[in-house]
């Protein structure tokens, strides 16, 4: 983990190792949804593919069962932008190539540019998507998206769960794009994702600004992952 300030943050996105009923772990599938009912432990390492397909409650247990929590956004957000409040985590222009991001809409490549044809559960989570070649990428790849603490991937590869609910203390917590600042009212309530992923760019804010605020905290599908947190130790 990479220590920033009273926590600790961690470096690499969660992949997902299954425990068994006797301590026995095996690594799960990233490509593939959590079972309902198993138990799952979050582990940051470099050079393998994050879990997608993941929603926030199942990342905060996840991340409890290693003895950690789910990022705050604000912890999230300090550790993308930096001690110099930068807009992306290696500075205030966006240097397309450094992140991984603004690829083509994998939906429209692998099932056809109609929206109104695309279901949740048979496209939003198939496991195709996930592992499309030249997609989703291994943690640590884009090896210059990094913040000036070390930490990787903050922006881009997959969207990352946050603690925060959406409420009216949201606006003094991270600048929102107009176009989200107007739906905090109406979807009070809702779970938080940030970051961006791999077929996004600005569309909800630049950098480290980018805020979903659209899904429950049950939400999932193959854009959607996660890391850790924790308290420093004294």
């Amino acid at each position: 983990m990479v220590s920033v300030g009273r926590y600790c943050i961690d470096r690499w996105e969660a992949h997902l190792v299954r425990v068994g009923e006797n301590g026995e772990e095996s690594v799960h599938a990233h490509y593939e949804r959590p079972v309902r009912g198993a138990t799952y432990r979050a582990v940051s390492s470099p050079e393998v593919f994050p879990q997608a397909y993941v929603s926030r409650v199942e990342s905060e247990a996840a991340c409890r069962q290693a003895g950690k929590r789910l990022c705050t956004l604000g912890e999230w957000y300090r550790a993308c932008h930096g001690p110099r409040g930068q807009v992306y985590p290696y500075g205030n222009h966006e240097e397309r190539s450094r992140c991984n991001s603004g690829k083509p809409h994998l939906l429209s490549h692998l099932f056809g540019s109609n929206p109104s044809r695309w279901k949740y559960e048979e496209h939003f989570n198939s496991p195709r998507l996930a592992q499309e070649p030249r997609f989703l990428a291994r943690t640590g790849e884009y090896a210059e998206c990094v913040s000036g603490e070390g930490v990787m991937d903050l922006v881009g590869n997959l969207h990352e769960w946050v603690s925060d609910k959406v409420d009216s203390t949201l606006p003094a917590k991270v600048p929102l794009q107009e176009d989200v600042l107007k739906k905090v009212g109406p979807r009070t309530g809702h779970a938080i994702f940030m970051g961006g992923f791999f077929s996004t760019t600005s569309e909800h804010g630049r950098g480290c600004r980018f805020t979903t605020i659209g899904h429950e905290a049950t939400y999932h599908d193959y854009s959607t992952g996660f890391r850790c947190c924790r308290d420093a130790t004294p």
